[in-house]
């Protein structure tokens, strides 16, 4: 009978965060997957768990998994730990998950912290609707596509940064997405934990002057509905009414339902684009 891969979730900060679940599956299944076994050792040993451990990380993820999922097969029971938080989330767990589900090897996850989550609730900004990118890819032309897209996002934005990095991405931020609040996180759970709502143009006058320390969650404020409104409306009042209506007409829309639309982007009475059209 195959085995099953177990997702635990470990503390971001606070060891007092680890739940009980998480230390009882450590201790039960037969081999520990974890990101950086020097790290994770100072855990297990926090704990008194005594299960083997191997490395999975990013530079091994492929070749590593096939091994870990032969073992599942055979009928070994795996836990995959990352660094700090939960496997998966801008983790190379995410590649292990996807060969179990290829495979057919169960999958569970022990629920616990996640940095993005915590730093959200924390923020002050809409939790609704939300979006995580985790960290900007080091490539200029992949991020500058990033970027672009989420000059229109109007979900909170949450991404992920290195103390290193933090002015730069903060510069990049605000060229593309203008003066937007942000919620800056960071030492999450600790004892000098920070949280610093604020808006980019700030921020990165205050890091001129502050070195930054720490890894950041950045919790940013999405596109208002209101401004996406207005650049619609904007876009619209640069169109005649016939180019309008043949936008509409070419995505297929019938006469009626187009006017209608027309009418609504332009904030006018459909009889008017009616009007308007007759002439």
């Amino acid at each position: 009978m195959a085995g099953k891969l177990y997702l635990c979730a470990t503390p971001i900060g606070n060891l007092g965060d680890m739940t009980p679940r998480v230390v009882e599956t450590l201790n039960m299944v037969d081999v520990i997957a974890a990101e950086d076994t020097r790290n994770s050792i100072k855990l297990l040993n926090h704990f008194d768990i005594h299960t083997p451990m191997t490395s999975y990380h990013e530079y091994n993820k492929v070749e590593k998994a096939h091994q870990l999922i032969g073992q599942m097969l055979n009928g070994q029971n795996i836990a995959l730990i990352t660094d700090a938080g939960t496997p998966a989330i801008s983790d190379p767990g995410e590649v292990l998950v996807t060969m179990c589900h290829e495979q057919g090897v169960t999958v569970t996850s022990l629920p616990g912290p996640a940095a993005c989550i915590t730093a959200l609730t924390l923020s002050g900004l809409p939790t609704r609707r939300f979006c995580f990118e985790g960290f900007l890819p080091a490539e200029k032309k992949e991020k500058a596509v990033i970027l672009k897209e989420l000059q229109n996002e109007s979900r909170t934005i949450i991404l992920y940064e290195a103390p290193h990095h933090l002015v730069r991405t903060l510069e990049e931020l605000y060229n593309a997405l203008g003066n937007r609040k942000i919620t800056l996180c960071r030492e999450l759970t600790k004892k000098f934990e920070t949280v610093f709502p604020t808006t980019l143009e700030k921020a990165l006058v205050y890091y001129e002057e502050e070195e930054p320390r720490g890894e950041y969650v950045l919790v940013v404020e999405g596109k208002s509905l209101e401004e996406k409104r207005q650049e619609e409306i904007a876009s619209w009042e640069d169109m005649s009414v016939e180019e309008h209506m043949a936008y509409y007409l070419s995505q297929g829309m019938d006469e009626k339902s187009a006017m209608k639309q027309v009418a609504k982007d332009r904030g006018v009475g459909k009889r008017d684009i009616y009007q308007q059209l007759k002439l």
